[in-house]
């Protein structure tokens, strides 16, 4: 079920009466015609027309009508985000959600939150938007390289963006962090602290990061001459727990990695009590460098490595791809690529 963004003032929480046009049309002294056509910016109204019945219609919290919206232009005025929320963890919802707003807060276009679980199929919450015409553009993310929900809504013709690249010669918008630079800064920066045996925390093997992430930490490898130390029974999508204890099972080992890179933040508060456990001290036997979205991990671990990832960012380039494509902008135009950070220690 969509789980609806709203505002204080909305009508489901203000128990007031709606304004209309005919509210603003009263206050402002026109006919409902120039209101309704000032809303819009439409080029006949004066300009000074125009701010004085949008300013009105701010402070009295008017909202156009998105039944009457819908049936008129065939419009819903509706941006949708679909999340697993079971795996997306720390800050990723919250800031995601944060920069789509701050892009759609001054358009006609609303935010839903699409969640769907971890027993759903991925496609299922996306048809549902499709077959209703519930939005007019969609954002996903978890995207695979033959991702089913991308070809669905290209197929269907739904603008949309992605959180992560596909790998299906079919050209949509997205928007991407390059995980294959943030291994290779990793590695380098790990093999810069004299650590040679290096295990990697992966993303889940079915998405599309996973092998960025993969081939830039391999190639990284190569680089420095250091070697990989096997974690294969891990990824980020895991609980704390079983990382915990699979972390500390290889660091009892003789010949356990002096180094890890990981993917996500949660992982990291994970493999760092598994270092612990061990008997093993951070920054002294084994150091980590890790991904973080909020500046959390240096309060937990000052001797952690990280590395910013920004998804507000995120957030507010996904929002304007939808937007664009909406507008009619050329899907291959509406891509954007974030670079990672450089590999901070903690400055105090």
């Amino acid at each position: 079920m969509d789980r609806r963004i709203t505002r204080k003032g909305d009508d489901e929480t203000s128990g007031k009466e709606r304004p209309t046009l005919k509210t603003l049309a009263f206050m402002t002294g026109l006919g409902v015609t120039t209101v309704s056509r000032a809303l819009k910016d439409a080029p006949e109204i004066g300009a000074e027309t125009r701010r004085r019945v949008q300013l009105v219609a701010k402070q009295i919290g008017y909202r156009p009508n998105r039944a009457g919206v819908r049936l008129r232009t065939g419009k819903t005025n509706v941006i949708s985000l679909v999340l697993n929320t079971e795996h997306e963890l720390m800050s990723f919802v919250s800031d995601i959600i944060y920069g789509v707003t701050e892009v759609i807060a001054d358009t006609p276009y609303h935010l839903i939150v699409t969640p769907y679980s971890r027993s759903q199929d991925p496609l299922d919450p996306v048809r549902y938007l499709v077959e209703t015409g519930s939005a007019d553009g969609v954002i996903i993310s978890r995207t695979q390289p033959n991702d089913p929900r991308a070809r669905y809504m290209l197929e269907h013709g739904i603008p949309f963006a992605t959180h992560g690249r596909t790998d299906m010669g079919l050209v949509h918008p997205y928007h991407d962090f390059d995980n294959y630079a943030f291994a290779g800064e990793a590695v380098r920066a790990l093999a810069r602290k004299g650590r040679s045996r290096l295990a990697l925390v992966t993303p889940p093997v079915g998405l599309t990061y996973y092998r960025h992430t993969v081939n830039g930490f391999a190639d990284a490898l190569s680089e420095v001459s250091a070697s990989e130390v096997p974690f294969n029974t891990v990824s980020i999508d895991q609980s704390i727990e079983q990382i915990r204890m699979r972390t500390a099972q290889l660091m009892r080992r003789k010949d356990r990695p002096d180094g890890f890179v990981s993917s996500a933040a949660a992982a990291t508060l994970a493999v760092v009590a598994g270092i612990e456990d061990a008997g093993l001290k951070l920054g002294r036997d084994v150091d980590v460098v890790s991904k973080q979205s909020s500046e959390l991990l240096h309060l937990f671990r000052r001797e952690l490595l990280v590395v910013n990832e920004n998804f507000r960012l995120a957030g507010s380039e996904l929002a304007r791809a939808v937007l664009g494509w909406i507008g009619g902008a050329d899907p291959g135009t509406l891509q954007s690529l974030s670079t990672p950070s450089e590999v901070l220690p903690y400055r105090g």
